[in-house]
């Protein structure tokens, strides 16, 4: 197993295509980099995220099959719809972003830890 590593210098250095991610562990593509937005617009348009430990190097991963939502071919189906009405809920955006990240970021009770790091703390808000 071969990892490529991403120079944290530059954060226009490609990724490699997602075909070449490691199936064990299942979708690991990439090491290394940074958190820089262009890298990180540039990942989530690709289908890979990060996700690493307080400690490691970034950790770049695109597992198969991923899930990846358009929003331009997103379709509100009359179901969803009636059931979004029906059950008093608000679907809003952008509200408390920050809030809602460093809530996941804290540690659980019964967890030893969290994969949000201080870094993407940073990063993303």
């Amino acid at each position: 197993m071969s990892i490529e590593w991403l120079d944290p210098i530059d954060p226009e250095c490609p990724f490699p295509p997602v075909e070449a991610a490691c199936t064990e562990p299942g979708g690991l593509l990439a090491a290394g980099g940074d958190l820089h937005p262009e890298r990180l617009l540039r990942a989530y348009r690709n289908g890979i995220f990060p996700w690493y430990e307080q400690g490691q190097p970034v950790l770049w991963w695109a597992p198969d099959p991923r899930a990846v939502l358009f929003p331009h071919k997103f379709r509100l189906t009359r179901s969803l719809r009636k059931s979004i009405r029906n059950r008093g809920y608000a679907v809003t955006f952008d509200r408390a972003f920050s809030e809602v990240v460093a809530g996941c970021a804290a540690p659980r009770r019964q967890g030893a830890g969290t994969w949000i790091t201080d870094a993407m703390l940073s990063a993303y808000c």
